[in-house]
């Protein structure tokens, strides 16, 4: 079978250590060497220089979790590299029960049988990381929003018939009114917005309940990390929008969104 990649290198990767396998071939001779190194980034340097040293050209690595990303970056620019999907390595027949991942991987690699998957580049990895990141801070204010409706319905507050967005403007007056130790209905459903289509009797019964001092401290805790969250969120759509103005001609400016009443 056609050799096409001569000087070659594969890594078995870890969470705390990473094996390379090298695979030399000059005509009919083949040599081959593995080394093991920590996932340090002083010692991913060293087995850069080391590969660098023996001549490596191509390397190869599954894409294990997210550890391939710090062994990359290293190696980004010094080497051909392929990252390859752990699947299509596995169901490649031939495998010999008594050598290693990297010796088989390197050995496949030479002769051209791996499949690269896509890798983006680092302006769009960048964007990847801000936009997971913003996916997760919003899933994170919905579970504390159902952490502050249970607190309100074991206390009897049914705010969330009336209004049906708790952490809209109106519904924020009142989860502030309530931290604070106002108990009065009354006063409670003054804070609404008037355009709200609950009539000020609904609101009245709806706000009856009674918070104890430990479910205030409670909800204070969820509503500030929920106002911690969103600030966080309106810094992250600030840095996508830059992310993303290079390949849309140009920055453009961003509308507020109003928050419902």
């Amino acid at each position: 079978m056609q050799v096409l990649h001569p000087r070659c290198a594969a890594l078995d990767l870890g969470k705390d250590i990473v094996v390379a396998g090298v695979r030399l071939q000059d005509g009919a001779s083949v040599q081959r060497t593995c080394r093991t190194f920590r996932t340090v980034q002083a010692e991913l340097v060293e087995m850069r220089e080391w590969m660098s040293g023996l001549g490596v050209t191509h390397v190869v690595m599954e894409a294990t979790g997210s550890y391939w990303k710090s062994v990359w970056s290293v190696l980004e620019g010094h080497f051909e590299l392929t990252l390859a999907n752990p699947a299509q390595i596995k169901n490649l027949p031939g495998r010999k029960s008594d050598v290693n991942d990297a010796t088989w991987m390197v050995d496949l690699h030479a002769h051209g049988l791996i499949r690269g998957s896509f890798v983006p580049p680092p302006e769009i990895g960048a964007l990847r990381e801000l936009t997971r990141t913003r996916k997760q801070f919003v899933r994170e204010i919905a579970r504390h929003t159902l952490r502050i409706q249970k607190l309100l319905d074991v206390a009897g507050l049914k705010i969330t018939g009336p209004i049906s967005q708790i952490l809209g403007v109106s519904g924020r007056r009142i989860l502030k009114a309530l931290i604070r130790g106002e108990k009065d209905p009354e006063r409670l459903a003054a804070l609404v917005d008037p355009h709200i289509r609950a009539s000020r009797r609904e609101l009245v019964e709806a706000l009856r309940g009674e918070l104890t001092a430990q479910q205030r401290r409670l909800l204070q805790m969820h509503l500030q990390l929920i106002e911690n969250l969103e600030a966080s969120v309106e810094q992250l759509d600030r840095d996508i929008a830059k992310g993303v103005a290079p390949f849309r001609g140009g920055p453009r400016a961003s509308k507020g969104s109003a928050r419902p009443k």
